[in-house]
């Protein structure tokens, strides 16, 4: 049974391919795309549990990745 690990992050209209692209790259599928609050969009994506990066972090560092191009730094 595969077992699926999941993240969330903000799109910014003016970037949504590069944003994609990037998570696509490190093995994240995009399930769908959602208005969230204030009307910004939100993507949800999986991938299987030890995907292309296994360190267990890899998650958690494209995250904040993700937070720090929505933030605009």
């Amino acid at each position: 049974m595969t077992t699926w690990e999941y993240l969330t992050t903000p799109l910014l209209i003016h970037n949504t391919a590069a944003i994609l692209n990037n998570w696509g790259k490190q093995g994240w599928e995009l399930v769908q795309v959602v208005s969230g609050p204030e009307g910004r969009l939100v993507a949800y994506l999986k991938r299987p549990v030890g995907g292309s990066d296994a360190s267990g972090n890899a998650g958690l560092a494209a995250a904040a990745e993700a937070s720090r191009q929505f933030e605009g730094q």
